[in-house]
Formats: structure tokens, sequence, C-alpha cells
């Protein structure tokens, strides 16, 4: 596929990618909850994706959901092909969300058009991406991550997202599982094993 659409700036830190990766799993462990069941349901929310259309998570129920705050000029971009790939994988039983934020240093000032054609030219992205918003605590914060990060309505968690690309998954009930956290890859076993793409080890 062509690229396009990307800066030196990306190429540099796709290089440095794996590195990044390593040292980050030192400093970052992923957080398993109780199977708590939320005080608001995760299927009463709804998201507008990029391109306009409303997304019910009514339409989610019996599938696993994965909620990732996503940018573009980030060290951790490259997940966008590892989400890509574990979407393939586990079509028909895995929904995964993209939400595109400028919470974390400015590294998504593309607009929403913007956004989804360098994901799409770049990373072959076919899951939806939300419309860019903000996700981290406060007046502005979306409400699927409003819900993500506060334990009084998703049941256990208060966890906000500590970077780019840290990543939430949701069961086929609509109760919160796991956070994984930004260096955790999604093709990484913890996150196969926890959405059904790899078999537990005997």
């Amino acid at each position: 596929m062509q690229e396009k659409e990307i800066t030196p700036r990306q190429r540099i830190l796709r290089i440095f990618y794996p590195l990044l990766l390593l040292f980050g799993k030192l400093s970052q462990k992923m957080i398993r909850g109780k199977i708590a069941e939320p005080s608001l349901s995760f299927h009463s929310l709804s998201v507008q994706l990029n391109n306009g259309q409303l997304l019910s998570f009514e339409q989610l129920k019996g599938k696993k959901v994965l909620l990732v705050n996503t940018a573009s000029d980030c060290g951790y971009t490259h997940q966008y092909a590892q989400l890509q790939e574990l979407y393939n994988q586990s079509r028909g039983s895995l929904e995964i969300i993209g939400f595109p934020a400028n919470d974390f240093k400015e590294q998504e000032k593309g607009s929403d058009e913007d956004i989804a054609k360098f994901c799409q030219v770049n990373y072959g992205v076919s899951f939806p991406l939300a419309k860019k918003s903000s996700v981290v605590p406060g007046p502005d914060q979306h409400p699927v991550f409003d819900w993500l990060t506060h334990s009084n309505k998703n049941g256990w968690n208060d966890k906000a997202p500590e970077w780019n690309f840290s990543k939430y998954l949701i069961d086929e009930n609509g109760r919160l599982l796991y956070y994984f956290p930004p260096a955790v890859s999604p093709t990484d076993a913890p996150v196969k094993l926890a959405v059904g793409t790899l078999a537990s080890p005997l």
C-alpha cells in the first residue's frame, strides 16, 4: 500500500517503536478488575463516528469491545497496524473502536477527515473511529471515557488513560474486564488471551 500523509517524525517513531514497547513494559502493568455489574449500562452509551454516523452500543451486545484512545503522531502510533491485525483475527466476536484525542503533547492535531485518511492509507484501518474528542477526566471528557474511568459507573475502575493507546476491554455483557496500558501491544499474548484469539496454556 502506498504511504501518504506520513511525516519524517512518524517514520522515526515507527523505527523506535519496538524499543518504546520494551522499556514501557518494564514500568506499565495491565489491570484486571473484579467482574462487577456497572451501575450505568455500557450498552446504554453511544458514540458519534468520524463519518458522522451514530453507533449505539446496544448493537454491540454479545461482542467483546476494545476501546483505545489513539493519536497519529505518537511513538505508539504503529499500534494501529496491530489493532487492525487483532480486528481481522477476531471479526464477529470483537469490536474495536479508536478514539482519536489530542490530550497528550498535541499528538493528534488533524481533522477527523485527516485522521481517517492517515489511518486507512498507512495502516489499512477498517475498524470504527470516533470523532476526535478528549478522553482524560475533565469537563470535556467523552461520555464513554467518563464511564470507563469512574468506578461509580463501570463498577471498579478509576484508571484514566496514562498516554495514547491505553486500552479498555469490555465483555459480551457490557462489563469492564481489563485496562491495558500503552506499552502492551494489541497483539501481545495477554490481550489475545483476553479477547479469545489465543488459547489458554494447559
